[in-house]
């Protein structure tokens, strides 16, 4: 441990943080030899030099000085040189020293520091505003000389301001300062820190000021310099919405024989209420439609002490509601609003809708196919496995019709049978039987003659629950993909099914006729036909391959031809957006709320993707003892024992300078006053 940053005194003492401004009262010597110098007279004849004995004796002096004789202006002009000096000095009074040449300041900006705290004045503010007052008031009892940098933690580290003496510039720094709504690292910052100091010499300290409820308390332990954690703000009691999950399903009635599905499709929505207090919490879970007033659900819920309460809303949507978003909200709120409210989105829908797209003959070999632009005998095969599923909406047509479809869903699932276009709309896809050449990466070659399975890949999501045992194929396609790990089935001529996914969507490529196989009287190929289902479904669901959460970045699925990609955050605020290879990113999500993604091209569109704080951590508002043992030295205070911020008596002195300075020219301006005689009339 080392000794605390602020070495107390015996009491409070004035510094003078600009010792140089003393040099002003160098000037005090001129103004006195202007009034001790003789003034050199004219000569000029009077009748008598009587009146004139004091000027005749100065005239007669040899010496070139006379005697000083106190004199008001003197004094006046004096005093105002003295307090000049005095305030270019910058006195200050102060009662401890913040000791350290190269100081790097970090302030936590995690989401729990946005939780309510009390002043010591008493006065309601945030635990983020303690910490930026305290920062200042470290900065105020910086020794002359002394350097400091700010470091923002939040998710990622951010140097806020570079080394500097200049306290004015580091203290304007700090006020744009605010709490984000994600869970902190304090470790990036510490080892940014580190780093800056590590080659500079003399004393060498690092202040990081936090609430002390840290996502990651492990980040303290080993740092290679002194280290002091100053802790702001109270033990506070708080309820959070710490899980949120938005589902599409059936309605549950209650019936003769128990309860059963209805068939009524409604929008479920699954949250967690988490009560991280030493009372129970009597609050309302209510949700509703993001810019609208009316609740469309709401409970009332008793969460006792330490309990996590599962509690679930619902309702029935019109075709309107899909892909909306969703705002779900504790009442009354509490010492942290921020995870008093989570975000979701309406479901697309319970139906997933299926397109199946009939190409023509896939290896043009006159007799399994037919001419381009029939339909081969996967078709029918794969109409009634897509059929079968309840949950689905299928469409058949050519593939001119799903080519040239207007306003087709994003997400739909998209099965091409004969046929390998570039680049298809919708969402998953499988494509059957395709003809020579390439086909999203993997090359379609010779005929395989009656080739015998032997391998196929249990563990991919779309085999899983299946065997292919007792299937036989009249003829498939050799493929060669890629990357052998893109391998789906395997035959002993070849591999005949490859994954063929792309960043944005899933892909599979069967290069054989489900018609010319006894595969479709096995109950595999349901099963197959359903995996492939369920997993489109599920990323209909989500329609984004990362995860949601404040502070990491999002990533949404956009069809490839989309251009002119625009996003909005959550107030309003216009986002940088890279796209790639059909994936559009969001590089920073530092706010809790519904963030916005619009797109132009053949297959314009928009998506609404909501991001939650949700974080046991954060919302936890606690004490916890912290990590800081191992490898560094670590002091841990509250922040009621750090120096205060020093007072500057700099301006008070200069105006006192002002008023002499006034008080000197009125009495040079002043009107003589006369002198009455012994004639003069009474007033």
């Amino acid at each position: 441990m080392t000794a605390p940053l602020a070495q107390a005194s015996a009491g409070p003492s004035l510094t003078l943080l600009v010792p140089g401004g003393l040099w002003l009262l160098a000037l005090l010597g001129p103004l006195v030899l202007l009034y001790i110098l003789k003034i050199k007279r004219t000569r000029r004849r009077v009748p008598s030099t009587w009146l004139w004995a004091a000027a005749q004796r100065d005239l007669m002096a040899r010496a070139p000085f006379r005697r000083l004789i106190a004199q008001l202006p003197l004094i006046l002009q004096a005093l105002a040189l003295a307090l000049l000096a005095l305030a270019l000095a910058r006195p200050a009074s102060r009662g401890r020293a913040f000791t350290g040449d190269h100081v790097a300041i970090i302030l936590d900006t995690s989401a729990s520091m946005s939780a309510a705290a009390r002043a010591p004045s008493g006065e309601a503010t945030t635990r983020i505003e303690l910490g930026k007052r305290l920062a200042k008031d470290l900065l105020s009892g910086l020794t002359p000389g002394s350097d400091a940098l700010i470091l923002e933690a939040g998710r990622e580290a951010r140097l806020v301001a570079a080394l500097d003496r200049d306290l004015v510039r580091l203290k304007a720094a700090i006020d744009p300062i605010a709490a984000r709504d994600v869970e902190g690292d304090l470790g990036a910052a510490v080892a940014l820190a580190v780093d800056r100091l590590r080659q500079l010499g003399g004393a060498r300290r690092i202040v990081v000021i936090t609430d002390g409820n840290l996502a990651r308390p492990a980040a303290l332990r080993g740092v290679s310099l002194p280290l002091e954690v100053i802790t702001v703000g109270d033990a506070v009691d708080n309820a959070a919405i710490v899980r949120v999950d938005v589902r599409s399903g059936s309605e549950i009635v209650a019936g003769a024989n128990g309860e059963r599905p209805e068939g009524r499709e409604e929008v479920q929505a699954f949250l967690v209420v988490a009560n991280f207090g030493a009372q129970p919490r009597d609050v309302y879970v209510t949700m509703r439609q993001d810019s609208a007033l009316d609740v469309l659900s709401s409970r009332r819920v008793l969460v006792k002490p330490g309990e996590r309460l599962p509690v679930v809303l619902t309702f029935r949507p019109s075709p309107g509601d899909y892909r909306k978003g969703l705002v779900f909200e504790l009442s009354p709120p509490d010492a942290m609003p921020l995870d008093d409210i989570a975000y979701g989105r309406v479901p697309a829908g319970d139906k997933l809708p299926v397109f199946l797209a009939s190409g023509g003959a896939g290896r043009g070999d006159g007799g399994r196919g037919g001419q381009p632009g029939t339909a081969s005998g996967s078709s029918a095969w794969l109409e009634r496995a897509l059929a079968s599923d309840p949950m689905t909406s299928v469409t058949s047509g050519g593939l001119a019709d799903l080519l040239g479809a207007p306003g087709l869903d994003p997400d739909t699932f998209v099965v091409i049978d004969g046929a390998c276009p570039p680049d298809p709309p919708g969402g998953d896809l499988l494509i059957v039987n395709p003809p020579p050449g390439r086909c999203f990466g993997t090359l379609v070659g010779q005929t395989l003659e009656r080739p015998t399975l032997t391998s196929w890949d249990t563990a991919d999501p779309r085999l899983r629950f299946l065997t292919l045992d007792g299937v036989h194929l009249r003829a498939a396609s050799s493929l060669a993909p890629d990357g052998a790990a893109q391998a789906l089935i395997r035959a002993q001529e070849g591999t005949i099914a490859t994954d063929i996914s792309t960043s944005s969507r899933t892909g599979t490529l069967l290069g054989f006729d489900v018609g010319e196989s006894d595969w479709p009287l096995k109950a595999s190929f349901v099963l197959f036909v359903r995996n492939l289902l369920e997993q489109a479904r599920a990323h209909r669901a989500h329609g984004i391959t990362g995860p949601a959460r404040t502070g990491e970045p999002l990533r949404v699925s956009v069809p490839a031809t989309a251009r002119d990609l625009q996003a909005i955050g959550p107030a309003g605020e216009r986002l940088e957006v890279a796209q790639r290879a059909g994936v559009a990113v969001i590089a920073e999500t530092p706010r809790a709320g519904l963030y916005r993604l619009a797109w132009q091209g053949p297959q314009a569109g928009s998506v609404v993707i909501p991001a939650n704080l949700t974080s046991v951590a954060e919302s936890d508002l606690t004490p916890r003892p912290l990590v800081t043992e191992g490898g560094g030295e670590v002091a841990v205070s509250s922040a009621a024992g750090q120096p205060d911020a020093h007072v500057e008596w700099s301006w008070l002195l200069a105006l006192a300078a002002l008023a002499f300075v006034v008080v000197d020219v009125w009495y040079f301006t002043r009107a003589p006053r006369p002198v009455r005689g012994p004639d003069s009339p009474a007033a």
